[in-house]
Parts: C-alpha cells; sequence; structure tokens
C-alpha cells in the first residue's frame, strides 16, 4: 500500500481556519511504526506492481526469464519473490540494502568472503557452535586467524587492533550472546573499532534480537545478519538468511557472491518468510512477555538465570540503550548436569530442539546439542556450563509453560514442594551436592578439611590469620604522582585479618575499629554480573585495568550498608574480591588495626593485603606456605607474594580509586622500596631498598587526628602544576634530588651511622618545607613539628602521607654518635634550599629512652597519639599452625587451634596491645 501522505492538502495551502485539514496533514506525514512497517509489503518500482492487484506477493516459481534486457533472466542472479522480500527486510531494518540467502550460516559465509587470507577476526567467546565451526575452517583452510575476546568489556578489542602486527579486517559480535546472554555495547565497540581501524567491517548476528528489537547499523556497524529461519520466520518450516548494510562497496562484494555461488533463497522460501514477517512484532511481543515471566518464576526459585529482561543482569543497562526488549531467549543453570538432563527429559509442552524464534518454546542444553561442535576444553575456557538449559520462549499461554516446566523441575528433583496450603504449592529449590559446594561454599579446596561441626561432609577451610604492615612516605609524597621517585617503608604496625568457617552459606565482614559488620547470603550475591574470567588468578587483576564501575555501584547501592561511611569502600572491595574468586567458602573475615586508620600511615593498604591473602589462601588460591626455620627466615615465594599485592592493588583501586600502588607494594613486601609511577614518556618501577646490617631507622609516628581529604589536595597540587608550572616544577624537581639522595644515604656501604641519620634529618626538614610550599601542610603538622624541635630533643619531623592534617613522622636516634662536621657530599646543594641547616645536628648518645617518653607525653598533651615504631620491618605475613598443633578442646567445650588467636582476644585487644599479642604467637610466616 502506497502511503498516501504526499497526496495530502501540502502545510502551506490549507485554510488556517480549518485545523482539521492541518491535523490530518501531520498525522499523514508520521512515519508508520514497526508493526504496521511489518504488516505492510510494498515494492514501490513500478516493474513489481501485480497486474492483477494481489494482497500476498506472488511466487515467481521460474529458474529462468525470457527476453533481453529485462531486470531479471535466471533466479541465482534475481528473483521478483524474492526482491519483494528484500525490498521488504531493508525497510524494516532501515538498511539501503538487503540480501536473503538460503540459511543464516550461509549469510555468514558471504560475509567471511569480503575477507582474504592473512586477514583477521576479532569475535566472541559466546559464539554460536555454527559461528564457531566455521571460523575453524577459516582458519584450517583460508589463513584468515579469529581471536576471541569477552565482548561484554570494549577494552578487550584494543590489544589488537592497536597492534600493527594484528591485520585486524573483521569483528564478529553477537548481543545478546547465545547461549550466555551476555550483553555487548555494540554502539561503544563500533566506536573503539573505527577509532583504530576504520576500514575494519563490524559485523552483527543480530538473529536473537531481529529487526523488532535491535538495529545494529543504526548504532554505527558495518554489516547485520539474521537466521530468517528464526524470529523472521517464525513457524520454522523454512531455512533463510539475511544480510543487510548501507555501505555500496559492501553491498556489491555481497551480491558478487550469492550471484557466484548461487546461494539466494529461493521463490517459494521467499514468500513464506515473507508472509512470516508480517506478524514479527505481534509474535515477539508475546514471546517476550511470557519469557519475562517464565525468568522471574526461574529466579525466584533460586536458579542463576541469564536473561537481560531481569534487573540482576550485568549488562542489562547497556542492552536497554541498545534494544527495545530483552527477546525470548533465557538460559539457566542447575549446578549438575544429570539433573539438567532429567529435567529436559521431563518437558512435554518444551520441544527439545537446537533452534528458536518459533511460536512454539522449545528447550535444549547447548552443550550436549548446539555447541557440542565446541571442543570441551574450549567450552571450558569460555566459562560455558555444561549443565546449562537454554529455554526459547512461544507464544502459549504463560501459565502453561510455566505449569509444564514446573512438572519437570519436579520430576527432575530440582525442586520440592515445602507447602501444599493454598491454591498453588510453593516450592523450593534442591541443590545437588555440586550445586551446593559451588554456591554456597562447600568446595573441594586445597587448604580445606573436613569438620564434623561444619556438618556432615562439609569442606571447611581451616582458620586462618594473615597480617600486613602500614607505611610511612619517607620523602616523594604528592610528587610521586607526578613521576618523581617516592621513598617508602614498612613499619611495625599492622593490620590483622581473622578469616573462620561457617556451615550456613553465609560470608560475613566485621570490621570491630570502625563500628562496621554485615552477613550476607553467597547465592544472592550478583554472581551472574561478574565477567567470567575477567580477573587471572595466575598473574592478577592487571595494573592498568579498572574496576567494573558498574559492579561496584550495584554492590554500594544494594550490598553495602550505607550507616557507617569509612566501610563503604573497605566493604565493596572485599565483596569484589570475593567475588571474582573461583570458590564460594562460608566465611566470617574479621580485620582488626593495630596502626591509626586515615592518618596517613597506609591503613587502607594494609587492609587491602590482609584481606586479600586471606582470600587467596582460604580460597586454595595459594597453598599454605611452610614454616620458616627460623623468624628471620622468609618463607613466602615471590610470585605468591606478586599475586597478593595485584590483589591489593586492585582492591586499593576499589577504596581509593587512582591510586599510585606504593601503599600496597610496600604493605606486601615490607622493607623499604623507592617507587616511581609510569608516567606518559617513562616506566613505571619499584626497587627494593636494601639497608646496611643493623641499619633500621627509628622513628616517632604522630597522629594529628585532624581529617584529611586526600583526592582534593591531589588535585590542588595537580591545578597548581597546570597554571603554575614555573613554581611547581621547580619543587618536584628538587623533591626528586631528595629522594635520590635519601636512597643514597640509606644504602651506602660507607656513611657512618651518625653521618647517616644527620643526612635524613636534614632530607626530612628540606622535603617537608617543599611539602608546605607545595599547599598540603597544617598547622597541626607544623605544631608537631615545632615541639619535636624544641629542646631538649631537638628532632627532624615531616608530614607523611597526602598532608592536610593525617600524621607526622620524626626520625628517633638509636645512641650511635654523629660526626659533629659530617659531609654531606651530593647534599651540600640541597642546603640553601631550605632552613634545614637551621636544625642542630642532635648528638644521639644523649637521646635516652626517658627523653623518647617526654616527648610523646608531651605531644600526648597537645591532643596527638604517638606510635613508636621503626622503618622497614617484614611483609605481608600469614600464620601457619606448626605440624604438631592439634585441635585442643577448652574447659568450655570448644574447640579451638592452639596456634591461632581467640576470637574474644582478637575482637577486644586495642592498639599497641593488639601487635603485641599477635607477633607473639608462634607460627607466623612472612614475605
Amino acid at each position: 500500500m502506497a502511503s498516501t501522505a504526499g497526496s495530502s492538502t501540502p502545510l502551506d495551502s490549507a485554510s488556517s481556519s480549518d485545523p482539521t485539514s492541518l491535523t490530518s496533514s501531520l498525522l499523514r506525514a508520521r512515519p508508520y511504526r514497526f508493526a504496521t512497517q511489518c504488516a505492510t509489503v510494498e515494492n514501490p518500482d513500478p516493474a513489481h506492481k501485480d497486474q492483477y492487484g494481489a494482497s500476498s506477493v506472488p511466487i515467481y516459481q521460474t529458474a529462468t526469464f525470457k527476453g533481453m534486457g529485462g531486470q531479471y533472466d535466471y533466479t541465482r542472479s534475481g528473483n521478483p519473490t524474492r526482491s519483494h522480500l528484500e525490498h521488504h527486510i531493508a525497510k524494516i531494518s532501515n538498511a539501503r540494502h538487503a540480501y536473503a540467502v538460503t540459511s543464516g550460516m550461509g549469510a555468514l559465509d558471504v560475509i567471511f568472503r569480503l575477507l582474504k587470507p592473512g586477514d583477521e577476526i576479532i569475535a566472541g567467546n559466546d559464539l554460536y557452535g555454527g559461528s564457531n565451526r566455521l571460523i575453524g575452517y577459516l582458519r584450517d583452510h583460508g589463513g584468515i586467524t579469529t581471536h576471541h575476546v569477552d565482548t561484554t568489556d570494549p577494552r578487550s578489542f584494543v590489544p589488537y587492533l592497536d597492534d600493527p602486527a594484528h591485520n585486524v579486517a573483521m569483528v564478529l559480535l553477537e548481543s545478546p550472546t547465545n547461549p550466555l546472554l551476555q550483553i555487548a555495547d555494540l554502539e561503544e565497540i563500533a566506536r573503539v573499532v573505527k577509532r583504530y581501524r576504520k576500514d575494519a567491517i563490524v559485523v552483527v548476528d543480530n538473529t536473537m534480537m531481529s529487526p523488532y528489537l535491535c538495529r545494529p547499523l543504526e548504532l554505527g556497524c558495518d554489516i547485520v545478519y539474521d537466521s530468517g529461519t528464526k524470529y523472521l520466520s517464525g513457524h520454522h518450516d523454512l531455512m533463510a538468511g539475511v544480510i543487510t548494510c548501507d555501505r555500496d562497496d559492501l553491498a556489491k562484494g555481497i551480491y558478487f557472491t550469492i550471484n557466484s555461488i548461487g546461494n539466494g533463497l529461493s521463490p517459494f522460501d521467499s514468500f513464506l518468510l515473507l508472509r512470516g514477517v508480517k506478524t514479527l512484532a505481534l509474535r515477539i511481543d508475546k514471546q517476550q512477555a511470557n519469557a519475562v515471566r517464565i525468568a522471574q518464576y526461574l529466579a525466584h526459585l533460586g536458579f542463576k538465570v541469564n536473561y537481560p529482561g531481569l534487573p540482576s543482569h550485568r549488562g542489562k543497562a547497556i542492552h536497554d540503550r541498545i534494544a527495545k526488549g530483552p527477546g525470548a531467549v533465557l538460559s539457566f543453570e542447575t549446578g549438575d548436569i544429570a539433573t539438567s538432563e532429567r529435567i529436559v527429559g521431563s518437558t512435554r509442552l518444551w520441544g527439545i530442539s537446537v533452534s528458536f524464534g518459533c511460536i512454539n518454546s522449545l528447550i535444549s542444553m547447548p552443550c550436549l546439542m548446539s555447541h557440542a561442535s565446541i571442543d570441551p576444553a574450549v567450552r571450558a575456557a569460555r566459562n560455558l556450563p555444561e549443565d546449562l538449559i537454554r529455554l526459547c520462549v512461544g507464544i502459549e499461554d504463560a501459565q502453561d509453560l510455566v505449569d509444564d516446566l514446573e512438572a519437570a523441575l519436579l520430576e527432575a528433583g530440582a525442586v520440592r514442594v515445602v507447602d501444599e496450603a493454598g491454591e498453588r504449592a510453593v516450592l523450593e529449590r534442591v541443590r545437588p551436592a555440586a550445586a551446593a559446594e559451588k554456591e554456597q561454599g562447600f568446595v573441594e579446596l586445597p587448604n580445606a578439611r573436613v569438620e564434623a561441626s561444619g556438618g556432615a561432609g562439609q569442606a571447611q577451610v581451616p582458620k586462618l590469620v594473615t597480617s600486613a604492615p602500614g607505611k610511612v612516605i619517607l620523602f616523594g609524597e604528592h610528587a610521586v604522582v607526578h613521576g618523581v621517585t617516592a621513598i617508602a617503608g614498612a613499619i611495625d604496625l599492622r593490620c590483622y585479618c581473622l578469616a573462620e568457617s561457617r556451615s550456613d552459606g553465609q560470608l560475613s565482614l566485621v570490621l570491630p575499629d570502625l563500628g562496621y559488620a554485615q552477613t550476607w547470603d553467597i547465592a544472592s550475591l550478583p554472581w551472574d554480573r561478574v565477567v567470567p574470567g575477567s580477573v587471572s588468578l595466575k598473574t592478577g587483576p592487571k595494573a592498568d585495568s579498572p574496576p567494573d564501575q558498574e559492579l561496584l555501584t550495584l554492590l554500594a547501592n544494594q550490598f553495602v550498608n550505607q550507616d557507617q561511611l569509612k566501610a563503604v569502600q573497605a566493604a565493596q572491595a572485599f565483596l569484589y574480591l570475593y567475588l571474582h574468586l573461583p570458590a564460594r567458602p562460608a566465611q566470617t573475615y574479621t580485620v582488626r588495626s593495630g596502626l591509626p586508620i586515615s592518618a596517613g600511615l597506609g591503613s587502607s593498604a594494609a587492609y587491602s593485603v590482609a584481606v586479600s591473602s586471606a582470600l587467596l589462601y582460604s580460597h586454595g588460591v595459594l597453598p599454605l606456605p611452610s614454616p620458616a626455620p627460623s623468624p628471620s627466615t622468609a618463607a613466602i615465594d615471590a610470585p605468591h607474594a606478586a599475586l597478593v599485592n595485584s590483589f591489593a592493588f586492585l582492591a586499593e583501586k576499589v577504596i581509593h580509586g587512582t591510586p599510585s600502588g606504593i601503599d600496597n607494594t610496600v604493605a606486601t613486601l615490607g622493607g623499604a622500596v623507592a617507587f616511581r609511577r609510569a608516567v606518559k614518556g617513562r616506566e613505571g618501577r619499584v626497587e627494593v631498598i636494601q639497608p646496611r646490617e643493623g641499619r633500621a631507622v627509628r622513628f616517632l609516628l604522630t597522629d594529628t587526628k585532624v581529617a584529611r581529604d586526600t583526592k582534593t589536595l591531589v588535585a590542588g597540587v595537580a591545578k597548581r602544576k597546570l597554571e603554575e608550572p614555573d613554581t611547581i616544577n621547580p619543587l618536584l624537581d628538587s623533591i626528586q634530588r631528595i629522594s635520590d639522595a635519601a636512597h643514597a644515604a640509606l644504602t651506602s656501604p660507607t656513611l657512618a651511622r651518625g653521618e647517616q641519620l644527620a643526612e635524613l634529618a636534614r632530607l626530612v626538614e628540606l622535603n617537608h618545607a617543599h611539602l608546605v610550599s607545595l599547599g598540603v601542610g597544617h598547622a597541626a603538622l607544623e605544631a608537631v613539628r615545632s615541639k619535636t624541635r624544641e629542646q631538649p630533643w631537638g628532632l627532624a619531623t615531616k608530614l607523611t602521607g597526602a598532608g592536610g592534617g593525617g600524621c607526622a613522622v620524626t626520625i628517633v636516634p638509636d645512641g650511635a654518635s654523629p660526626d659533629p662536621s659530617p659531609t654531606f657530599g651530593a647534599l651540600e646543594t640541597l642546603a640553601s634550599e631550605s632552613d634545614a641547616n637551621s636544625l642542630e645536628v642532635f648528638d644521639d648518645a644523649d637521646f635516652s629512652d626517658e627523653l623518647l617518653v617526654s616527648l610523646r607525653e608531651a605531644l600526648s598533651a597537645s591532643g596527638f597519639d604517638t606510635y613508636s615504631t621503626s622503618v622497614g620491618g617484614r611483609g605481608f605475613g600469614v600464620l601457619v599452625p606448626p605440624a604438631s598443633a592439634v585441635e585442643v578442646r577448652s574447659a568450655e567445650g570448644g574447640a579451638e587451634a592452639s596456634a591461632v588467636p581467640e576470637k574474644k582476644r582478637f575482637d577486644e585487644a586495642t592498639g599497641e596491645e593488639l601487635g603485641r599479642w599477635a607477633e607473639g604467637v608462634e607460627g607466623w610466616v612472612r614475605a
């Protein structure tokens, strides 16, 4: 039917006194909506006008056409019925070109023939089995390589697109994917591809959505194909594939192949497909409504359901932006292959079939059917569950579909009746042993043991304690953000994490020092929002990869209590790490801090390292280390420490956004390090500083108890660097020289002890003066500094960390007699940069313990808290009970490992008492 808008009265000639005429014109000028376009088959080409005015397109069932110079000569090259279909597909797809071929795989084969040997494809790691099979053929016979990536993350494409060694010519996408229903941001991926490879062809298999729900050409993609066998036809009575594009050059290549190999759709199948498309919108509306109800039903029973129509789906926000609806395909996991097989075999209304899109509902197990051609090892690597069931929902009555599925679940033993009162029985899910282990945390772990107290046969992780030190940045604060080397050292004050098993399927985090405690049901955590394989358990999270902000937002809004703001990010980091580990043990994690929180001493990094190591050991990712022969022997392997550090850095990103990485590195490795952050044009580095034997430096730490705003302070320095480069850049250069000189002083094999301490004191004064000039000082820090410089103490003090309050660090002499006239060597060039020479060179032979006590008392009287420590201690540790340790029954009848601290004392010990008591327990093994 031709549009009548062109025959309407022109707007400029419509009578202003006749609003009916104007309204009529406006109404007729509107484009028809999708359902109307589907039902209205027309072809404006006069050559296709039927001489008899047939309301249904005739079938031109002929192979050849008579005459010379006509539009058609041979059906392989073109046929009027197929032309009507292709015009109709182009119209509803909002495309300039459309082609119909004999199957969906035939369509992909035609598209792949645009490539040549040596070209490379980037494709998803959750891909239709037939597509995967054809890709394998191209590799073996066509010299075309395919790289499989996680298409839910547009950044996963960049390593191949940005590397000239990779000749990427095509990107193949599905969204949602089949059968895991993962969502690819088609619009963003197309943008990323064109940014790096403007000539690469972005191809989308749109079968799952059809043009009704998604039109990828409008999102910037180049070619779209559908299996017409499915939604476009809707009745499974034909096989067909359709291809659409807007580019003339691609259309020319596609037509050339179709005409050459002769896989154009037959006239009769073109007629059937054209008839089916007319009801596309009507069918999908009903199928989609049914699918939403069934997905909600299964999710309510506790099954893990993959469906973008559920609020819990990880990619729902992206899908809602690029598509009009969630579609009518979903999948769910039972946790047990045998259970899944029984369910599929017990259905009556749901037909067992490998396809989808039909008006009748279908059920299948992809790993046994549509994806069976994919090697099992490849399926496992791509996190495709063998027990997965796919449901392709039809137009039947929704209640009948639910009833039939429910009967199958009952017959398979996947659910059971718990209450028969009322109109419908109340059901609950019966988790098979494998599912219970997987979802509630009772899994076979390398570090696990079986305890009767945890329930018969349930694997329990042994009680575990880890610890990590705090740190001080001795030199280079703030400048480190801009590529200047910072010198940092571990301190004796530590954070401790106690991990204990439980048997109720729950997970708890307890932070007594922040007044925070929360418990989660493990099965209810958003496991479906975690990208499989996004965090490597061998090498750890990538240092340059940010955490998933969408998942963090979900955790903050729906899973973390907001009543204690200081604990929100700590809880977020804990849950984020837990969700990215393979096992799901039911546990309670209690974290205590023996160092002041938010004082600039790396308390968050110590927390991140302690929690990361506890998670990695209790989940069995790392084996428990063997006890060291002596307390001074490092027994934790360097690769294990590196893995802990990478997870801790990820936790620090959650807590702080863009941390430098120095805090968690020191908390992991201990000792002292020279750290330089990677900046543009300059690589980062971490160098472990090895001081001479017996050269640990004593410090007094003073907590001003003034809150800091680290992000604002860092941003302020960055802003001044842009606005006042002539002022700030020389300060940063000078701080670099200070860090270099401090490195030399700490490692010098010839410098006398007194000279070393004097040089460090001088550098402390210089560095503090520069930090004040950068604008990160605070009156409270100046008060501490003024007090420590007074006689009889006369000690050097500087702010540490972000400044703006926080903590001050003071060098404390250790009794060596300095040279009264030390030679500072390279430091002479720094002497004129501040008033550092005004500080008297202390005679530490006269600095007694009584003087230190009196200084702490004086600072305490001014309202400050002090901590006496030394810099350069051991890194993170794990408490490993001696082999002889056995379960010891207490008088109350409880069981407690003799080498592990008792819970009550762990919870209640305070400050330095906690450290003294915990460190007194035998069995620590440290990095």
